[in-house]
C-alpha cells in the first residue's frame, strides 16, 4: 500500500515500483486492484508511467494506458515539469513517446502534448534537439500548436532546427502561420540557416518570411552580415537574389565585414547585385584600410583590380591616413608593393599629424636611422624648394 509523505502526496509502493523498472506489466495489473495505487510517485515525483518510460518498456506502457487510472498518468508531472510523454521524448525513446503521443490524440489531451518542463521545453523541442526527425513530424500532424513554445532562452522548435540543420522540419513549421522562429541572443531561424549553409532552408524562410533578414542579434548582426562573417556564398547569393537592398545595409558596412575576414568570393558576390555598396565604416576606413590591417593580401589585390572600388586607394580615414600609410606603419611589405605599383596611388598625401607614409615607414623601423630597405617599396616624393629631407617631417 502507498504511505503519506510529508507533503501529502503519495509515496509509490515499492512493489509498484519494481514492477516499472523491471517492465513487469503482470505484477502492475495486480497491485492496480488496490485503488489509488497506481497514482504514487518517487521522490522525484515520477509516476510507475514515468519510470516506465524513462526506461523504455514499451508494454508496460501498452497497459498502463488500457486501464481507468491512465488520463490521471498521463498527466502526471513530476519535479523536472515531464509529463511522461516528455521523459521519454528528453531521452530519446521513439517508440514509448509515439505510443503516448497517439493516446494523447486520440483521447483529445492537447494540454498534455503541449506542456513544457520547468526550462521551457516541450515534446518537440526535445525531439528536433536530439535529431528524430520522424517523431519531430508526428508532434507537429498530432499538434501544431507545438511551434509557437520557446523555451526560457528563447528558442522555437524552428530555430533549433535549422540550427541542426534539419531541413524537412523547417520546412513543415514554415507552412504553420504562427509558429515561432526566434533563437537565443536575439538570432532568429534564418541567422542559423546562414550560419549553417542552408541554402534550402534560407530560401523558403526568404519566402515566406523576408522581414527576419532584417533582424538584428544582441550583437547587432543581421543574417546579412552573418552569411558575410561566415563566408556562406551561397546563402548570400539567396538572399541577394530575393532582395538586393540587402547589399546596401548601412552597420557594420557588408565590404568592409568581408574585408575582416578577407573574403574575396563574398565581396564579388556583393559586388554583382550591388555595384556601388557602401565601403566605409562610420570611423571613414574603407574596406581597403581594413583588409590591409587585417593583412589579407589577396583582398587587397581585389580592391586594386577592382573597377567599382579602385577609388579607395587615396581615401583617408579619420585621422588621415590612406592604405599606404597603415601598410608603412605597421610594416607591411607586400602590401607597400603591390599599393605602390597603382599608378593613381598619391604618395604625398599627409595624415592629421602631417605625416607621410614614408614618415611612417621610417619610424615603424628605426627612427634614429635612415630608411631602410623596405622604403624601395615606396618611391620618395621630390623635397620640397628649400624644405627638409622626407623622413626628416616635422609637420
Amino acid at each position: 500500500m502507498a504511505a503519506g509523505t510529508m507533503s501529502g502526496e503519495a509515496t509509490m509502493d515499492r512493489r509498484l515500483l519494481a514492477a516499472a523498472a523491471s517492465g513487469d506489466a503482470a505484477s502492475m495489473k495486480q497491485l492496480a486492484l488496490d485503488p489509488g495505487v497506481l497514482l504514487g510517485t518517487t521522490p522525484p515525483g515520477n509516476t510507475c508511467l514515468h519510470v516506465s518510460c524513462i526506461l523504455e518498456h514499451e508494454e508496460f506502457c501498452r497497459s498502463i494506458l488500457t486501464l481507468d487510472q491512465s488520463p490521471a498518468l498521463v498527466s502526471a508531472v513530476n519535479k523536472d515539469g515531464e509529463t511522461p510523454l516528455l521523459a521519454a521524448v528528453t531521452r530519446g525513446h521513439v517508440s514509448v513517446a509515439s505510443i503516448l503521443l497517439r493516446y494523447c490524440r486520440d483521447q483529445q489531451l492537447s494540454q498534455v502534448i503541449l506542456k513544457q518542463d520547468k526550462r521551457g521545453f516541450n515534446a518537440l523541442h526535445h525531439a528536433i534537439r536530439r535529431g528524430h526527425t520522424m517523431l519531430a513530424l508526428e508532434l507537429i500532424e498530432a499538434e501544431p500548436a507545438l511551434s509557437k513554445a520557446v523555451n526560457k532562452n528563447d528558442e522555437s522548435p524552428m530555430f533549433i532546427a535549422a540550427m541542426r540543420n534539419i531541413t524537412d522540419v523547417c520546412e513543415k513549421l514554415l507552412e504553420i502561420p504562427y509558429s515561432a522562429h526566434s533563437g537565443t541572443c536575439g538570432l532568429n531561424a534564418l541567422h542559423a540557416a546562414v550560419r549553417n549553409g542552408n541554402a534550402v532552408i534560407a530560401k523558403r524562410i526568404m519566402e515566406l518570411r523576408p522581414w527576419l533578414v532584417r533582424q538584428q542579434n544582441e550583437n547587432k548582426f543581421t543574417p546579412m552580415h552573418l552569411a558575410v562573417s561566415e563566408k556562406r556564398i551561397d546563402v548570400l547569393k539567396v538572399l541577394l537574389e530575393h532582395d538586393s537592398s540587402l547589399g546596401y545595409l548601412i552597420s557594420p558596412r557588408l565590404l568592409c565585414v568581408a574585408a575582416i575576414v578577407g573574403d574575396v568570393g563574398v565581396a564579388r558576390e556583393l559586388l554583382k547585385h550591388c555595384p556601388d555598396a557602401p565601403y566605409c565604416d562610420p570611423k571613414g576606413s574603407t574596406c581597403l584600410h581594413i583588409a590591409v590591417l587585417c593583412g589579407h593580401m589577396e583582398y587587397v589585390k581585389f580592391i586594386l583590380g577592382s573597377q567599382q572600388l579602385g577609388q579607395l586607394v587615396n581615401m583617408q580615414n579619420s585621422r588621415g591616413e590612406t592604405a599606404l600609410h597603415l601598410a608603412a606603419k605597421f610594416k607591411k611589405v607586400e602590401m607597400l608593393s603591390a599599393l605602390r605599383h597603382r599608378q593613381d596611388m598619391d604618395i604625398t598625401v599627409l595624415n592629421s599629424a602631417g605625416k607621410s607614409a614614408n614618415w611612417e615607414l621610417l619610424h615603424a623601423t628605426n627612427p634614429a636611422k635612415p630608411l631602410i630597405s623596405m622604403a624601395d617599396d615606396i618611391s620618395s616624393p621630390p623635397e620640397p624648394s628649400g624644405g627638409l629631407p622626407v623622413h626628416q617631417e616635422t609637420l
